[in-house]
């Protein structure tokens, strides 16, 4: 494995306590042995655990030179005999969980060697109020009457708005800017994330562009993940909301009155036009468009590069341009390539 410059490398840790972390079943090896790191499945050494959940890396896996190896019961026998089997249901799920424990530093995007309290070099409004264990970093800026909750951090360069609530144990990443917005309990926003500004609305006519006023919020609840140069509007007339547990990758753009449900995953790229809905557990592939006043309902997943034009219904499975049932999506793509097969063949 590379040379951990960014992380420090973990203390070795017995066999049986990553058993423990994984949730996982010991089905061979010894529960003494020494885990020292982790390693992808090709380049794994003596002493590094790896884990394996997809057929394309057999090749790897059976020349790997691992200690250890999270793995699914029916791939058991696909792990050379000198490597200890740790089964689990769900490796990558126990691999994240593993990794947790051995690098907790990784799980935040904050860096410890940065300054702690308030830096000299911030901005503060009087008015403001930060409570024990706020971390300030250089060149931020907090406006009046914000309030930022107990092991909250704000890093350089950041800007918090005049009002603007932050919960506790919270990042706030570099450059980022939050205005308008109510925010809960451990929320990460990576560096560069906009909350809050106006929303693109305008009343359009032969005379001009008329600005429409944006008077609403964004209201993010707990436990949400937002990141890098991701843009959030607030509401026009009512909240922008993101709801707890929900995962967005970086560069999403999500237009005023949106109203996204509890644990959702929208992947790079994605764009939510202005007022449309997602129920709870809705999960976006990258560079997908939804249409404003849309909702898709709760599990549905759409697939990446997809234009949703119409309601979803809940659990249904989409992709496409328009999005349609990803059966009838597959079908009427086999279709064109027979087409384009004869064509050719013309």
């Amino acid at each position: 494995m590379t040379d951990p410059v960014f992380f420090e490398q973990p203390k070795p840790v017995l066999l049986k306590h990553i058993v423990e972390w994984a949730g996982a079943e010991l089905e061979r090896g010894e529960e003494h042995t020494e885990i020292l790191g982790v390693a992808p499945v090709e380049d794994a050494s003596d002493g590094d655990l790896v884990f394996f959940d997809n057929v394309m890396y057999l090749d790897q896996l059976r020349t790997t030179s691992a200690s250890a190896c999270l793995v699914a019961r029916k791939h058991v026998g696909k792990v050379p005999e000198n490597v200890a089997v740790l089964v689990c249901k769900d490796p990558y799920r126990s691999w994240a969980q593993v990794l947790a424990k051995l690098y907790p530093v990784a799980m935040v995007p904050t860096d410890p060697a940065l300054v702690s309290g308030v830096s000299e070099r911030a901005s503060i409004d009087p008015s403001a109020a930060l409570e024990d264990g706020v971390v300030v970093e250089p060149g931020a800026v907090i406006g009046a009457n914000a309030a930022i909750g107990a092991g909250t951090v704000i890093r350089a360069n950041t800007v918090i708005g005049s009002s603007v609530k932050i919960g506790r144990n919270c990042v706030i990443g570099p450059n980022a800017t939050v205005q308008h917005s109510l925010i809960g309990d451990r929320v990460y926003l990576h560096s560069g994330v906009c909350s809050g500004q106006d929303g693109f609305g305008y009343a359009m006519g032969l005379q001009g562009h008329h600005k429409v006023p944006q008077v609403g919020r964004v209201i993010i609840q707990d436990d949400v993940e937002i990141g890098a140069n991701t843009t959030i509007d607030r509401g026009a007339n009512r909240d922008t909301v993101i709801g707890e547990g929900t995962k967005i990758d970086n560069q999403v753009q999500i237009g005023h009155n949106v109203v996204i449900g509890r644990h959702c995953v929208l992947v790079s790229q994605v764009g939510l036009s202005g007022s449309c809905t997602l129920e709870d557990f809705v999960a976006i592939g990258g560079q997908t468009g939804v249409r404003g006043h849309v909702r898709i309902g709760m599990g549905a997943q759409i697939a990446a590069v997809s234009v949703v034009n119409d309601d979803i219904p809940a659990g249904g499975r989409y992709g496409g341009t328009p999005a349609k049932p990803v059966k009838q999506w597959f079908r009427e793509v086999a279709a064109i390539r027979k087409l384009a097969e004869r064509g050719s063949d013309a």
